[in-house]
């Protein structure tokens, strides 16, 4: 048996959550063509018969132009320590960016192995693939370079077993049966801030985020209520679009995905409520789970 912890990091927008999902099987994360669709630490679990890897996935790391910005920045490195290995995932196509190399610089500290996981290279020609690995080469001294297209699994499986090189555990930390560690509450008001994202202008993602008031399962049907917090009037007028059709439509499709996951009926209901600059004050930020992790 062999078990272990694998943190996934990158800047935002590189397919860290794709490729997560793309690993399991399975949605554990939401995503988006929107940068920094992910704000808390997803963890998702993959099993085989002798082989349990627990996958953190963070948030992207970025410049934080506010105070939420620097808790998910800070969350992302805490999960760089105390793991076996790390997942540096890179846009292969766009290339060596300054973000990259902020992190990468940081990563120099630790002694955890570092593989480099060159994504989307379903987009590339295999020129242009040799010339990034070799850009990338030359700045850090990766444990391992694995090209992978998480969107068309393309060599996913090939990672794995990479992977198993470096687990240092021998034990089962969770039941064979389990993808993720995270609750259905979590997980109900993560799939309506992706249906939102997916319907909403550039600057809206950034404003709101999901909170889960109520989740009550019954034996036939769940019942969610969920508060989508936006930080202005002009964003709420926004997300509930004319004579609350977006709201509407947002409300039906996370409602047919929930029915999927959960396998049940789902009663869904969305309120839309302004918190102005919930994103800088620190009371709000701990209500809607955003652990600040000892943040001066």
């Amino acid at each position: 048996m062999k078990s272990g912890f694998v943190s996934i990091i990158g800047r935002p927008n590189v397919g860290k959550s794709t490729l997560l999902n793309s690993i399991l099987d399975f949605k554990v994360a939401i995503t988006s063509d929107k940068a920094q669709t992910t704000r808390n630490i997803i963890q998702g679990i993959y099993n085989e018969n002798d082989t349990q890897i627990i996958f953190l996935d963070t948030p992207g790391i970025h410049k934080p132009k506010s105070k939420l910005g620097k808790i998910l920045n800070k969350e992302s490195y805490s999960v760089a320590k105390d793991v076996d290995a790390i997942l540096f995932v890179v846009d292969a196509k766009e290339g060596l960016g300054r973000g990259d190399k902020f992190i990468l610089e940081s990563l120099k500290k630790s002694s955890t192995p570092v593989i480099l996981v060159l994504n989307k290279i379903d987009k590339m020609t295999r020129e242009e693939l040799f010339f990034r690995i070799t850009e990338y080469k030359d700045i850090f001294p990766f444990s391992e370079i694995v090209p992978v297209s998480a969107l068309k699994k393309d060599n996913v499986n090939h990672l794995i077993e990479v992977l198993k090189n470096y687990l240092t555990d021998n034990v089962r930390y969770f039941e064979e049966d389990m993808v993720t560690s995270n609750s259905m509450s979590f997980m109900a008001s993560e799939i309506v801030r992706e249906k939102l994202l997916s319907v909403t202008i550039e600057e809206v993602p950034h404003s709101l985020t999901c909170v889960t008031t109520k989740f009550e399962e019954k034996s036939n049907i769940v019942n969610i209520l969920i508060d989508i917090i936006v930080d202005r009037d002009s964003i709420k007028r926004i997300v509930i679009g004319s004579k609350g059709e977006r709201l509407k439509n947002v409300g039906m499709e996370a409602r047919e995905e929930l029915e999927k996951m959960l396998n049940k009926k789902v009663y869904l209901e969305l309120y839309v409520k302004t918190i102005k600059n919930w994103k800088e004050k620190t009371t709000y930020l701990k209500e809607l789970g955003f652990d600040e992790l000892n943040l001066k």
